[in-house]
């Protein structure tokens, strides 16, 4: 292997015959059969053979060598736009030809676009394949061919038992299991017979691929378990008393808690009580109380004589963060610090300042996570929407604690519902609570899909419900115009809103005004001065105007599930019946329209979560794509929900009986990528 190649597969953190054994196919092609071509149909991937009817270069809008193969059952044209003129002369009319590729609707009927291709040129080309063809993830200048001929080699030390794969699975979990040994599904993966179960491998399903995604689901466990095992091992404050700021915070509130909240608040005390950190996940749908769970944890920990620092992932949800902790705290005589990255100059010293000496409680965005910040007696950390911080972000957060001692206590809150498969491999060891009620007279908010040919008539419905009192929010997802998408921007719809509605008064919130203007016009559409709110999805988590009861989201196709799930959550929070209107542009891709039939359908996070896990992966669900966590590349967590129930005690075992064995299974499926986790 010379050191251009070494330096590829490097690329892809390759450094091993055994690491190169287990960087996988992610699909396969069929050229094991030739399919006539009179039974095509498009969207199928197969290979073809015929002869050449007919070859020409056509000069339209760009140059393309335009090919017409006839196999006597039925004709195929095939396009190449990228081409050398002496690939003309090789695919020259009577050349027999042998092709693979997607089959498409054309003009003229059924095309390939770049297909594969070689010609027949003697009795030794005919030979088809006698296996599957699989198809590698690469980088830049390591084509397919070269993946072939190098994991060729590493198979064949494998099968000469110079390589040997290390059982890292407990032999009972093996006979449980009934799995073939690794080295035989590690082999079958790699070089598929002939006559395998194409379908199965395709939906990864397949036995060997299930024995594979089982090592995979216990690495992430192992992973996560390490990283908050390793948090357990530090001492925390004992935050164990009681105080009267906390009986006096739940009397001035205007509303009882449900029984959930104060489930979630005993769970969470018991936590603060102990002496090791805390680390629970707190899940609650939009509207079901979070903020005020939080609030009693944070008078837990200044009641005791330690600060809260409150964090969230955009300005405008630690903005609202700080205006509820303020209404609420200051009649009892208590002011949160603001710390953003726009606190610049004299006022930031003067926070730092304040951080530092004591402070009681201190809310911000990513701000807080950075170099000199420095806490007094930080006693608790909690995280809103954590999803949108790396792991590495939030516990830079909990360093801030005195390190010499001790660390501080944390509590993860997300409104975005976390499927319960998700949650067990991504926070494998964090404790967990749902908070599974909404407050009373709270009622589900009615869900239509609109297209935007429509548009009059939501403008009407707009101007009924401003006329009725009541306030609307109008939902754009840029805020400028953008020639590579079609949608309008948030400025240019406040303006046709302004026109097109006499008498209603609009405003404009987007996440690039200046904090003090966008405010202004939040606090004035609170006090009701402002009945439409043009906004971007800067909005989607936080705010809070009981008045509003209609929500239009434009061009919702272009958002996700739980964007989506998140936005309409704005509406219907004062016991009104609420309504939200997803406005989509045409045409609409499949995708899409399934994403708009379930919001329309149900109004339950969870399920939400499920179908968002479904469509998307788990990797754009959590937002940890940059991480490098849970991308996976033989599991699928909706797939492998049943292999996914027997992980946990096996991780347990394998951490108290074997942690040898754990971190050998980590490194070799995670890798590098879980430093952090100290593995």
């Amino acid at each position: 292997m010379g050191p251009r190649l070494e330096s590829s597969l490097g690329q892809l953190g390759i450094h091993s015959v055994q690491g190169l054994l287990f960087h996988l196919p992610f699909r396969y092609e069929d050229r094991t059969r030739i399919h006539p071509v009179g039974s095509l149909y498009p969207g199928a991937q197969v290979q073809v053979e015929g002869r050449v009817e007919h070859s020409a270069i056509v000069r339209a809008r760009r140059s393309m060598l335009v090919v017409v193969l006839s196999d006597g059952t039925g004709r195929i044209t095939l396009r190449f736009f990228h081409f050398r003129a002496a690939q003309k002369r090789q695919l020259s009319q009577g050349t027999r030809l042998r092709c693979y590729g997607e089959v498409r609707a054309g003009f003229q009927g059924l095309e390939m676009v770049h297909p594969s291709y070689k010609r027949i040129l003697n009795e030794r080309d005919e030979a088809v394949s006698d296996r599957l063809t699989p198809v590698y993830p690469s980088v830049e200048g390591l084509g397919q061919a070269t993946w072939i001929k190098i994991t060729d080699q590493a198979l064949a030390l494998l099968e000469s038992g110079a390589l040997e794969l290390e059982e890292l699975l407990p032999p009972d979990l093996r006979g449980e299991l009934r799995t073939s040994s690794l080295a035989k599904a590690v082999t079958f993966i790699h070089r598929p017979p002939a006559g395998a179960d194409v379908a199965a491998l395709v939906e990864r399903r397949h036995p060997a691929q299930h024995r594979l995604a089982m090592e995979e689901l216990l690495a992430h466990n192992l992973s996560m378990q390490a990283l908050h095992q390793q948090q357990r091992r530090f001492h925390a404050p004992v935050l164990d008393k009681s105080t009267a700021m906390e009986s006096e915070f739940l009397r001035q509130l205007p509303f009882s808690l449900t029984a959930a909240q104060t489930r979630v608040i005993d769970e969470i005390h018991q936590d603060l009580g102990r002496d090791f950190p805390m680390q629970r996940l707190v899940q609650g749908d939009v509207g079901s109380g979070k903020t005020v769970v939080a609030a009693m944890a944070a008078l837990r920990a200044m009641g005791n004589d330690y600060q809260a620092a409150i964090t969230a992932p955009t300005e405008l949800l630690a903005e609202q963060h700080l205006r509820s902790f303020t209404e609420w705290l200051e009649p009892m005589g208590l002011k949160p610090a603001w710390l953003s990255s726009k606190v610049t100059g004299k006022a930031r010293e003067a926070t730092l300042s304040a951080i530092a000496e004591g402070t009681p409680l201190v809310i911000g965005t990513h701000a807080l996570m950075q170099e000199g910040v420095h806490f007094k007696r930080l006693g608790l950390v909690i995280v809103d929407e954590q999803h949108r911080f790396g792991v590495h972000q939030r516990l830079a957060l909990l360093d801030k604690a005195d390190k010499k001692s001790l660390h501080a206590h944390q509590l993860i809150m997300t409104a975005t519902p976390i499927p319960r498969t998700l949650a067990m491999t991504a926070y494998a060891g964090l404790e967990t609570s749902v908070i599974d009620e909404l407050p009373p007279g709270r009622k589900p908010v009615t869900t239509v899909a609109i297209s935007n040919e429509r548009r009059r008539d939501v403008l009407a419905r707009v101007a009924a419900a401003c006329e009725e009192g009541k306030q609307a929010y109008w939902v754009c997802t840029l805020i400028e115009e953008s020639d590579a998408v079609k949608a309008q921007a948030a400025e240019d719809v406040a303006r046709e809103l302004q026109a097109s509605l006499s008498g209603v008064s609009v405003g404009l919130v987007h996440g690039r005004m200046k904090p003090g203007q966008k405010q202004d016009v939040m606090d004035r559409f609170k006090r009701g001065e402002v009945q439409l709110l043009v906004a971007t999805t800067v909005i989607e988590v936080g705010v809070d105007v009981p008045n509003a009861s209609l929500m239009i989201i434009e061009n919702a196709e272009r958002l996700g599930l739980a964007q989506l799930h998140q936005l309409r959550g704005r509406v219907g929070r004062g016991g009104q019946q609420a309504s939200c209107v997803l406005m989509f542009t045409l045409p609409i891709g499949s995708l899409a329209k399934e994403r708009l039939n379930i919001l329309r359908q149900t109004s339950d996070g969870f399920r939400i979560a499920e179908k968002d896990l479904e469509l998307r992966g788990p990797g754009e669900v959590l937002g940890t794509r940059q991480t490098g966590m849970l991308q996976f590349r033989v599991a699928d967590l909706s797939r492998d929900q049943r292999l996914l129930e027997c992980i946990p005690p096996v991780a347990d075992r394998l951490l108290a009986e074997n942690p040898g064995l754990a971190e050998k299974l980590v490194r070799r499926w995670i890798g590098d990528s879980t430093k952090f986790a100290g593995v």
